[in-house]
């Protein structure tokens, strides 16, 4: 394999023959050249944070500079129809087939179709939000390039963190529920094709081998070609809708209206608390944004890919779920294979295994999907130094980040060998609506503030706006996380949010103007994004977010050692450059790193 490296901290591409693997592949920057110049940036370490919290890339900084750190251009293969089957690929899986089970029977009963009504709508608003960025930024590095442009590189560090627990863990559940109806395809229980070790605490015990197998198998096929991963996904997803609609077609014929009297079982905050974890059912659509930089024709194949698959999304795992409490009493659906034991239940057996087999294909698809993003994110962070550079290689041949698949993919089978699916459900909802939420937030930010142009009153006016609406959100969510009984705060803090919102929308002038697509009803649309997505984060329980707080700590962490200083020295390097190209071009005034 062709592998290049940056020399001297991002300077001009050097090609290598061979897999290389020395020290310039991962740390080539001037702050680890020697243990005196580490023991120097160490102390810079206030400094350099101070210019890495306000420091904002430009859009023609990630569009070029930084994308000529892989050495090679990844293929513009894809379409409209590769993405829109990315989509539905990458969101219809584990999320139905699993969580709909435990979630309905014991937590929000038949009105588990409003959970899916209200978590797809989360997901579409953030789609929106999503759409305009990918179609102007088109990138490999989604969401973290668009927080590099808007927010500045610390928050964009802190969401690529979560970007990459978001897909490690996304695709360690699937895998795992991938042989649960692998099991079930055999009349086996899950837990008998995995390995009990006694030693382990009881929610790491269940070892998975299985999972790992199926993962690196994804590995493989990710790293071949991108527009081969796109033909093989669409064939399956093709299968799949068939599926779906046979458990539609074939479940309503077997249903029972009695079944859904009882439809709010467990109240307005099981609805809710469903929602949260559900959220998950969703997870995967943002893996099409970084495929932006694979696209022939971002501008219109992007909005129809991301839209229309969500849209298809959505309304299937409405019809699903209703046909799925129609067939059975809420209290007797089964956890861990809900659709396959509802047809063995209502005497049509031979049913479960089509289920079953859909099933499969379902999650081996969100699994492809995953991997060709989690790799393009990764690729990305990696080519600003914030990672390792060695990662964002792309190999010559293929035309495919073979380093940084490989990589998180490995990671992905280490936890799916160990952790338990309602574990990392709950931790990836959690990651996933923070990143969320923080595209929304930048979103408003690229529509209101542009630095030169935007008066020092519209920036403020604009900071408290945004403020405002971020503390009614939060608050809206504590008090219902809280569990209280009284409506009198919701009166003060959904009023506060309207009012925050309306006085963005009425007071501060739009500073942009999308060139080729723009969200719709801004500032409004994104503000709802911003609201829903932390009031969800309020129905998750208290023990998921002390993971989330641990593994912040240790981004905290790493940032401060490694990626603060890497990405520091890596931005003057293209500072450096882009003077040099000035001076080629006869302008002598210096570049300025951000807007």
């Amino acid at each position: 394999m062709a592998v290049g490296t940056d020399g001297g901290g991002g300077g001009s591409v050097v090609r290598r023959r061979g897999c290389s693997c020395s020290k310039e592949d991962f740390f080539p920057e001037e702050s680890f050249s020697s243990w005196a110049a580490y023991g120097r940036a160490l102390r810079s370490t206030g400094p350099r944070l101070a210019d890495r919290l306000t420091s904002r890339s430009l859009e023609a900084t990630e569009l070029h500079e930084v994308r000529a750190r892989s050495g090679a251009d990844m293929k513009r293969d894809l379409t409209w129809w590769d993405l829109a089957w990315f989509g539905v690929g990458a969101v219809i899986g584990a999320g139905i087939f699993v969580l709909t089970g435990k979630e309905a029977k014991e937590v929000a009963g038949p009105a588990i179709v409003i959970s899916y009504a209200v978590s797809g709508l989360s997901a579409m608003l953030s789609v929106f939000c999503y759409t305009e960025f990918a179609v102007e930024i088109p990138v490999a590095g989604g969401s973290f390039a668009y927080l590099r442009v808007e927010l500045g590189d610390f928050m964009a560090f802190v969401g690529a963190g979560n970007i990459l627990l978001e897909y490690c863990i996304g695709g360690a559940a699937v895998a795992r529920a991938w042989t649960s109806y692998f099991a079930t395809l055999l009349n086996h229980e899950p837990d008998q094709f995995r390995i009990h070790a006694t030693s382990l605490s009881e929610e790491y015990s269940r070892l998975d081998p299985i999972a790992v197998v199926v993962i690196t198998a994804i590995c493989a096929l990710a790293v071949i070609s991108t527009k081969g991963s796109s033909r093989f996904n669409y064939i399956l997803s093709i299968v799949h809708i068939g599926v779906i609609l046979f458990i539609i077609i074939a479940g309503l014929t077997k249903a029972d209206t009695a079944n859904m009297h009882d439809f709010m079982h467990f109240g307005a905050r099981g609805i809710f608390a469903s929602s949260a974890v559900l959220f998950f059912a969703y997870i995967g659509f943002d893996a099409v944004s970084t495929m932006a930089e694979e696209t022939k024709n971002p501008a219109r194949d992007i909005p129809i890919g991301l839209v229309g698959s969500m849209a298809i999304t959505t309304g299937l795992y409405c019809v699903l779920a209703v046909t799925l409490c129609l067939m059975v009493p809420f209290a007797d659906i089964d956890r861990d294979a809900p659709y396959s034991v509802a047809f063995s239940q209502r005497g049509m057996n031979w049913a479960k295994y089509i289920v079953a087999f859909g099933a499969l294909k379902g999650m081996t698809t969100v699994l492809l999907v995953g991997a060709v993003g989690q790799a393009r994110y990764l690729t990305h962070i990696a080519r600003t130094h914030m990672m390792p550079p060695w990662l964002a290689q792309v190999h010559p041949k293929t035309g495919t980040p073979v380093n940084a698949t490989v990589v998180m993919l490995f990671a992905t089978a280490v936890i799916a060998f160990f952790t338990d699916l309602g574990i990392l459900a709950n931790l990836l909802s959690i990651s996933t609506l923070f990143i969320f939420m923080l595209v929304s937030v930048s979103l408003l930010v690229r529509r209101y503030y542009v630095t030169g142009e935007t008066t020092a009153a519209n920036r403020n006016k604009l900071v408290a706006c945004t403020v405002a609406i971020l503390l009614s959100s939060v608050a809206t969510a504590v008090y219902w996380g809280l569990d209280r009984e009284s409506w009198v705060p919701y009166a003060v803090t959904v009023p506060a949010w309207l009012v925050s919102t309306a006085c963005l929308w009425a007071f501060v002038p739009q500073a942009r103007t999308p060139k080729l697509w723009g969200t719709p009803l801004v500032p409004w649309l994104p503000s709802a994004s911003i609201a829903i997505n932390i009031f969800l984060l309020g129905s998750i329980d208290a023990k998921s977010f002390e993971r989330f707080g641990v593994w912040s700590a240790a981004l905290l962490v790493y940032y401060l050692f490694i990626g603060l200083h890497a990405s520091y020295d890596e931005s003057k390097a293209l500072a450096a450059e882009a003077a040099a190209r000035k001076v080629e071009d006869g302008q002598v005034a210096p570049p300025t790193i951000g807007k």
